[in-house]
C-alpha cells in the first residue's frame, strides 16, 4: 500500500504538483510587501487595519495550494501527470492571481472587496465568486480522483477523499449563503466587539466561522485516516469523523443564521 515517505516528501511536494507549490510559495513572497504596510499604512477599514484582510487571504492561499500540492501524490500517477490535470491547475492557479489582484487591489484603493454594490466592482464581484468556486473545484477533482488510487491504504483514502470533497461542498454552501446578504454578519453589532486573530463577531451571527471549518476539512480529516491506517475499524472511524466534522460545520452555520455570534 501506498504511503507518506517522509524522506521524499520536500522532492515530491514539487514535483507531483509543481503549479500549486510554486503558486504557493509566490503568494507567501507576495505577502511580504503586505507585511512591511500594516504599520506603515494608518488606514483602516471596517473596524481594523486595511492590510489585515489581505494578508488573511494570502495566508489562507498558500496553506490550500501547498496542502493540494502535498496530497497529490495520492493521486494515481497516470492521472497526476496527465494534460488534463495539468491545464486545470493551471486554471486554478488564474482564479487565485485573480482573486488576490482583486482583494489587494481593494485595500491598495480603501474599498469593500466583498459586498461592494458601488460602480465597477458591483459587476466584477460575481466574477470572482464564480473564480472562488473554480479554484475550491480544485479539491473536489483531487479527491474524486484519489477514489480511485487502489493502492492507498482505506481508511487514509477514504479521508483523503472525504476530507477533499467536503471542503468543497461545504465551501460552496456556506459562500453561496454569505452572498445572499449584504455582508458577513447576521445581524446589527453595536460595539464591535471581535474574537482576537480570527476577528469572528461577539455580538451577532458570523457566516465567517462555518465558511474556516468547511474550508478546513481537508486538514481535519485525512490525520484521523493517517492515524487509523491497517486497522480494522479504520473506514469506520474516518466516517464518523466526517460526520461529526460536517455536524460541527452545520451548527456553526446554523448558529450564524440565527443571529448567534459563536461566543
Amino acid at each position: 500500500m501506498t504511503t507518506l515517505a517522509p524522506a521524499a516528501a520536500p522532492a515530491r511536494f514539487w514535483r507531483d504538483a509543481p503549479a500549486f507549490a510554486g503558486l504557493a510559495l509566490f503568494v507567501a513572497l507576495t505577502a511580504l510587501p503586505l507585511v512591511v504596510a500594516l504599520p506603515l499604512d494608518p488606514r483602516a477599514f471596517g473596524g481594523e487595519a486595511i492590510w489585515l484582510k489581505p494578508l488573511k487571504f494570502h495566508a489562507a492561499l498558500v496553506i490550500y495550494l501547498a496542502t493540494l500540492a502535498l496530497y497529490a501524490r495520492f493521486m494515481p500517477a497516470a492521472a497526476r501527470e496527465g494534460r488534463e490535470w495539468r491545464r486545470f491547475t493551471w486554471i486554478v492557479c488564474a482564479a487565485v492571481v485573480a482573486e488576490l489582484l482583486w482583494i489587494d487591489g481593494a485595500a491598495a484603493l480603501g474599498v469593500a472587496s466583498h459586498f461592494n454594490t458601488v460602480g465597477l466592482w458591483k459587476a466584477v464581484y460575481p466574477v470572482m465568486g464564480v473564480l472562488a468556486i473554480t479554484l475550491t473545484a480544485a479539491s473536489l477533482w483531487m479527491g474524486l480522483v484519489i477514489r480511485r488510487n487502489g493502492a492507498l491504504d482505506p481508511a487514509l483514502r477514504l479521508s483523503l477523499v472525504l476530507g477533499l470533497v467536503l471542503t468543497f461542498v461545504l465551501t460552496v454552501i456556506a459562500a453561496m449563503t454569505m452572498a445572499q446578504h449584504p455582508g458577513h454578519y447576521i445581524g446589527t453589532p453595536v460595539t464591535g466587539a471581535r474574537l482576537p486573530v480570527m476577528g469572528w463577531s461577539r455580538e451577532v451571527g458570523d457566516m465567517r466561522v462555518a465558511h474556516f471549518l468547511a474550508t478546513h476539512a481537508l486538514h481535519a480529516l485525512p490525520p484521523v485516516g493517517w492515524l487509523m491506517r491497517g486497522r480494522a475499524s479504520g473506514r469506520l472511524v474516518v466516517g464518523l469523523a466526517a460526520v461529526a466534522y460536517t455536524a460541527l460545520v452545520a451548527a456553526t452555520y446554523v448558529q450564524a443564521l440565527a443571529g448567534d455570534p459563536l461566543i
